[in-house]
């Protein structure tokens, strides 16, 4: 379960809902409906990600033994190293603002909350969790545990609250510096968002050293 805890916190890096969070503290008034807005899409996302994830299990159960043996030869840590040092590549060779894009095209539809806002959200759960290497990891590590069925699958629960862990702090985080623009908090947002592409930088090379880290772990 350790292992499995591990990597839903690692996919709590979410670099892309993270900057939609914090381009609707940006964006939206002072008297703007932010809280049931950002609501909304945290929500919309964490079904998203537990709709992918029941999915995937279902798939990895089904694979049986195979999941075990994999995680349990060093191919596995071998693979946990090569995405690490993909990843590590991918962030240092990034172009500054690769997310702004993306990030305009969902917007439209987070300027009050709506069931469209709830759409973007279980979209954007989907894309992270489907493009993340630790989201597979920690189910394969959750199918071979051991564990009885009912525990596997409720524990989807705690899995992807945990994946959506990091966004939901950093919407409250933003909800706060909104109430106190001028605290410390505010101050230190404003440092951060006044450097975007040191800041996805930061997480992809975080993601980058766990994943080799966790890799070179599971060798020993």
């Amino acid at each position: 379960m350790f292992h499995a805890v591990s990597f839903a916190l690692l996919d709590s890096v979410n670099v892309l809902l993270i900057g939609v969070v914090v381009a609707l503290g940006v964006m939206l008034p002072r008297e703007g409906r932010y809280r049931g807005t950002a609501g909304l899409l945290i929500a919309g996302d964490w079904l998203g990600v537990f709709g992918l994830s029941l999915v995937v299990l279902l798939v990895f159960d089904g694979l049986g033994d195979v999941v075990a043996r994999f995680l349990d030869s060093p191919a596995f840590g071998v693979v946990l190293i090569a995405v690490g040092l993909a990843s590590l590549v991918a962030t240092w060779r990034a172009r500054p603002g690769g997310n702004s894009a993306m990030v305009d095209r969902v917007l439209g539809p987070l300027l009050s909350p709506s069931r469209a806002t709830v759409l973007v959200g279980v979209v954007l759960g989907a894309i992270q969790s489907a493009t993340s290497a630790p989201f597979y990891a920690g189910l394969a590590a959750i199918s071979a545990g051991g564990f009885g069925v009912v525990e596997r699958y409720l524990g989807l629960v705690g899995y992807a609250s945990l994946a959506l862990s990091l966004p939901a702090l950093s919407a409250v985080f933003v909800g706060l510096v909104r109430a106190r623009p001028d605290s410390a908090a505010g101050r230190a947002f404003a440092w951060m968002r006044a450097r975007p592409t040191l800041m996805a930088r930061c997480a992809g090379y975080l993601v980058a050293v766990l994943l080799t880290g966790m890799g070179a772990l599971a060798l020993v």
